[in-house]
């Protein structure tokens, strides 16, 4: 027997260390519900669950962003509900100035009303907003290159001489005035073939011939997607002429993108569309204006569709003007509704991609739960398990440190 060295109690001692650095693992394990705590309880496992986490974060956030872009598009399609109310009630005037049973005063009236209802839809175009960006006057609509039938119309107060130009070749007006030009050509035929399908398209209605110098009115296809006005010359007032596009190209060339998934390159790209008068094709009439002042405007383009045209503003103070106007404010509307209908497609997209996105986050999150969660019944079952074995060594240390007396009845 020897007392130098007590190895039993050494071995006791030993193992109630052991005892004692698992009841405390098991306590924090208890007391925060995780099987991980620190790197060292899993090292491949934390690196895992981590990667999960950073995917449902998100997920998460994307399906907020989802819903954002919902919010957006609901505030879009608000404002274009009001303007798709506006023409109905525009083109119940026109039907309305169509019988002859109105006077002269009567149309006035009624063409009044139709001017304010166009600054309406302007001022809705204007001043629809969602966090402060503006929706509807054209900005959140990416430049869309556009081929087809390049359809015109124009109405020219002009003494005679007045020439518009069509890419690089122009026609004129040859005398007269209130001269009406309309008619289709090809977009994408070139400059060189543009002269040419004017002066072959014995269609085309209005007293005019192609050539290619001496503008007084410009009319160009610029970048082929999109028509300008310049004005050369003298004797013009350039206020008087108005025109404009939409859909074909956008006054900042950009879409709005929502970011709707975890990961890069998971994006939705939405175009808006310009909906103000001038766009729809439907800009105030300004007919009666003296002198060799030119007025057109032009339809729009929505999501590349082939035909862009430039038309007279709405006039409905004669029978035949509130025809037309019938016509080009049903034209309006159903522009109008193509836009809602392309913005309420979208929604119903963004509404499965937040369940989507909702389904994937809730499955990653039980996948992660399995390797970082603790199992609280089984974890107490070993709690109490090495909570006796914990009192266990310490009796048993205590038995061992009286082991080295039993020498002293040796030594009596």
């Amino acid at each position: 027997m020897i007392i130098n060295d007590n190895i039993p109690a050494l071995n006791t001692l030993n193992q109630l260390a052991k005892n004692n650095n698992s009841v405390n693992k098991s306590l924090q394990r208890l007391s925060s519900g995780l099987k991980i705590n620190s790197a060292a309880d899993d090292p491949a496992g934390l690196a895992i669950s981590q990667k999960m986490q950073g995917q449902i974060n998100g997920l998460d956030q994307a399906s907020q962003n989802a819903q954002d872009a919902n919010s957006l598009i609901q505030t879009a399609d608000g404002s274009l509900s009001e303007t798709q109310s506006i023409l109905q009630n525009m083109r119940e005037l026109a039907v309305q100035a169509g019988n002859d049973t109105n006077t002269s005063a009567d149309r006035q009236q009624l063409q009044q009303e139709i001017n304010q209802y166009t600054s309406e839809i302007n001022g809705i175009s204007n001043t629809t907003q969602f966090n402060t960006q503006n929706l509807l006057d054209g900005s959140q609509n990416a430049a869309k290159g556009v081929s087809g039938i390049l359809n015109f119309k124009l109405l020219a107060n002009a003494s005679g001489g007045g020439t518009i130009l069509v890419g690089n070749q122009s026609f004129t007006f040859i005398s007269g005035t209130s001269n009406y030009a309309s008619g289709q050509i090809k977009a994408s035929s070139g400059i060189s073939g543009l002269a040419a399908a004017i002066n072959k398209n014995h269609g085309l209605s209005g007293n005019y011939n192609a050539k290619a110098s001496g503008s007084v009115l410009v009319l160009q296809q610029k970048k082929q997607n999109s028509l300008t006005v310049s004005i050369a010359g003298t004797g013009v007032d350039a206020n008087t002429v108005k025109v404009a596009t939409q859909g074909v190209t956008a006054g900042s060339g950009k879409s709005l993108t929502f970011q709707i998934g975890a990961n890069q390159n998971q994006t939705l790209s939405l175009n808006i569309g310009k909906i103000d008068a001038v766009s729809l094709g439907i800009a105030s009439n300004t007919a009666g204006a003296s002198g060799n002042g030119f007025t057109s405007s032009s339809k729009s383009v929505t999501n590349g569709i082939n035909n862009t045209g430039v038309e007279y503003g709405l006039d409905i103070t004669t029978a035949s003007g509130a025809a037309k106007a019938v016509t080009t404010i049903q034209s309006a509307i159903d522009m109008v509704s193509t836009q809602r209908s392309v913005l309420g497609a979208y929604q119903n997209r963004l509404d499965s991609t937040v369940n989507n996105l909702t389904t994937s986050s809730q499955n990653l999150t039980a996948a992660k739960s399995g390797i970082t969660d603790v199992d609280m019944a089984a974890e107490m079952s070993n709690f109490t398990k090495e909570n006796i074995l914990t009192q266990a060594a310490q009796s048993m240390l205590a038995q061992a440190n009286q082991l080295p007396q039993n020498v002293l009845k040796l030594l009596q």
